[in-house]
Formats: structure tokens, C-alpha cells, sequence
């Protein structure tokens, strides 16, 4: 619903990797296996959610411009009633983002800044259509992903019918325009075992961590 925000800092010193794949790729659970093998990972989807909460720093200035059906009655947004307006209407997704993107980067830049983990994983969902962080990181890794089993996948956790999820989908770039901007790739389509998965996202993550040791932790690394 919402697009990756930008900055022109560099975030970390450590390596860096953006971790990106279409809706219903895989990109939480890689993430969550990387997280346990010892890297530092940064979920710019759950700082957007983080702030949309009860409470949330993005709630006030939402419901601002937005008004009070923005906010569900336990003051989180109302993220169903929001992702039709943004659909809707680009100049409405637009003020959206002017609302969160700046929140995200610096939550984002903080959490990169207190990072310990041999390297730092950015999962950022339109890590591509963002235009500016395919700059800000060393490698980009894709969790590859065919349509269908996509659609299948969101539809079994979320709900969200067929039209809703190919709407989500049609504002992401194409696969072949994801895996063309990609340094490393991670199939997990629908013939993919957890087990395969697993071992998959294991041989990338020992390759990062003995390039995160062989380069200077001083030094931006370019991709």
C-alpha cells in the first residue's frame, strides 16, 4: 500500500542488503531465518505498521488529513478503508506517504544505527519502485516468487479476494523487472519445500556474513 520512503544517508557502515519480493513472496520468513542466523534486520513495513498502531506517532497527523474514518475504533489505522483511498487516487496515496515516509526513515536510520548483527538486512516491499534504495544498499536480494502462488498465499492468510490482491500486485514492478535489478535471488514458488527454502536463504546468508568479513566495517561498499 505504501512505497519504500528514501534518504541520502547512508544508514550503516555494515554490509548491506535489501531484501525485496512481491506480495506473498516470502520476504517475512527469510527475514525471520536471517534474524536467527545473526544478522540485523529492519522490517520497513512493521516501523509503517509500528506507527500506525494505537498510539501510533503517524496517527495523529493521519487522522488530521484524513479525518476520523481513517482510524478504527481502537485508534489504529484503518488499513482496508485506507488501502481503497490510495488505490484510488495517487494525489491521496501521495499525502500518505509525506506523512509516514519521513517517520520510516528515521526510525529506520536509528534502528541501522544501533545494529549489531554481522551484516543489516532492509526488508523493503517496493524496495525497486522506490527508485532511490537500490542506491542505499550493497545487494539486492529477491525472494522470486510466481503469480499464482502469490495470490494463493496472501489469499490463505489475509483473506483479501482475488481482485484486491492482483490490484496490490499491478502497482509492484513486474517479476522480470524485480529480478533483473537483483544481485542474488531465492526461489520460493509454489514447488519450493520450507526445508529447500531454508537451505536456500542459509548458503546466501554464509556468503553476506564472509563478505561482511573481508571488508573494511569503516567504508560504504558499494553493490
Amino acid at each position: 500500500m505504501i512505497s519504500a520512503p528514501s534518504s541520502s544517508t547512508s544508514l550503516s557502515t555494515r554490509l548491506k542488503i535489501g531484501l525485496t519480493g512481491g506480495i506473498g513472496s516470502g520476504k517475512s520468513y527469510v527475514a525471520d531465518l536471517l534474524a536467527e542466523w545473526g544478522a540485523s534486520v529492519i522490517d520497513t513495513d512493521q516501523i509503517a505498521h509500528r506507527l500506525t498502531a494505537p498510539g501510533g506517532a503517524a496517527m495523529p497527523a493521519i487522522e488530521q488529513a484524513f479525518g476520523p474514518r481513517a482510524r478504527r475504533d481502537d485508534g489504529a489505522l484503518d488499513r482496508d478503508w485506507m488501502r481503497e483511498q490510495v488505490f484510488a487516487d495517487a494525489q491521496t496515496r501521495a499525502r500518505l506517504e509525506a506523512i509516514l515516509h519521513p517517520l520510516i526513515g528515521q526510525q529506520t536510520e536509528a534502528e541501522a544505527a544501533a545494529a549489531t548483527g554481522c551484516y543489516v538486512v532492509f526488508v523493503v516491499p517496493l524496495l525497486i519502485e522506490s527508485g532511490r534504495w537500490v542506491q542505499r544498499v550493497d545487494r539486492v536480494c529477491v525472494i522470486d516468487c510466481d503469480p499464482d502462488t502469490q495470490i494463493a498465499r496472501v489469499q490463505s492468510r489475509s483473506g483479501l479476494t482475488i481482485s484486491t490482491i492482483q490490484r496490490i500486485m499491478a502497482a509492484q514492478v513486474a517479476r522480470a523487472t524485480r529480478l533483473a535489478a537483483a544481485h542474488d535471488v531465492i526461489l520460493n514458488d509454489g514447488a519450493t519445500s520450507p526445508e529447500q527454502l531454508r537451505a536456500r536463504a542459509k548458503t546466501l546468508h554464509e556468503q553476506w556474513c564472509a563478505l561482511a568479513a573481508s571488508l573494511p566495517a569503516s567504508t560504504h561498499r558499494g553493490a
